[in-house]
C-alpha cells in the first residue's frame, strides 16, 4: 500500500480556510484532515474531537513533556499542536493527511525534517478583503480584530517559504484550485487522482 501524503495548509485567521477544506475534501477521495489539540475555547458551532481537541493548558503540557506533538506552537495567547502519532497512522493507511497549522509551526515542521510535505498558503485577495470577512463573523471583539490583522500581515511575509501560494478570492476557484494542486502532487508519486497507487492496477 502506498503512504499517504502530507499537505500543510496555513492561512492567516478569517481567510476562509476551513470551509474551502471542507469544498476540497467532499469532492476528492482518500483525504483525511488532521485534528489538532488547542487550549482555546470553542467558537459557536464547533465540536471537541471535530473541529480540534480541546484540553486544558496543563493537559497540553503533559503531552509536550511526553513527546506526543510533532509540532506545536502559541498563537494569539492559545497552544496549538499536532499529534505525531494520529498522523502517522492515517499516513500508513495510505491517507493523505490536511495538516492545518499556522506559519510557526510549518516553519518547525520544515526545519526539523522529519516528514516530507506540501506546504500550501492560503491568502485573502487584500488585508481589507480579510477585514470584511473577520467583522462579518461576529465572534471578535475589535481589539482581537486589530491583533489578527496584525498577525496577517506578519504571516504573508513567510509566502515564498510554500510551494504553492492560492489567493481564496472566489470560492469555487479556489476550490478547482487547491483540488487541482493534490491531484497534481498525487500524480507526482505514480497515484491516481483518487490517491490510489497506480501500480496497484496497472502492470509495468
Amino acid at each position: 500500500m502506498s503512504r499517504g501524503k502530507l499537505f500543510v495548509i496555513s492561512a492567516p485567521s478569517g481567510t476562509g480556510k476551513t470551509t474551502l477544506l471542507r469544498r476540497v475534501m467532499a469532492r476528492l477521495s482518500g483525504l483525511s484532515f488532521s485534528v489538532s489539540h488547542t487550549t482555546r475555547s470553542p467558537r459557536p458551532g464547533e465540536r471537541d474531537g471535530v473541529d480540534y481537541h480541546f484540553v486544558s493548558k496543563t493537559e497540553f503540557l503533559a503531552m509536550i513533556d511526553q513527546g506526543l506533538f510533532l509540532e506545536h506552537a502559541e498563537v494569539h495567547g492559545n497552544l496549538y499542536g499536532t499529534s505525531r502519532g494520529a498522523i502517522d497512522q492515517q499516513r500508513s493507511a495510505g491517507i493523505d493527511v490536511i495538516l492545518d497549522i499556522d506559519v510557526q509551526g510549518a516553519s518547525i515542521l520544515r526545519r526539523s525534517s522529519q516528514l516530507e510535505a506540501t506546504h500550501i498558503f492560503i491568502s485573502p485577495p487584500s488585508i481589507s478583503e480579510l477585514e470584511k470577512r473577520l467583522r462579518g463573523r461576529g465572534t471578535e471583539s475589535q481589539e482581537m480584530i486589530a491583533i489578527r490583522l496584525s498577525n496577517a500581515r506578519n504571516e504573508l511575509q513567510a509566502v515564498h517559504e510554500y510551494e504553492y501560494l492560492v489567493i481564496n478570492d472566489l470560492l469555487e476557484d479556489t476550490v478547482d484550485l487547491l483540488a487541482s494542486i493534490i491531484v497534481a502532487e498525487r500524480a507526482r508519486d505514480h497515484r491516481f487522482p483518487s490517491g490510489q497507487a497506480i501500480g496497484e492496477r496497472v502492470s509495468l
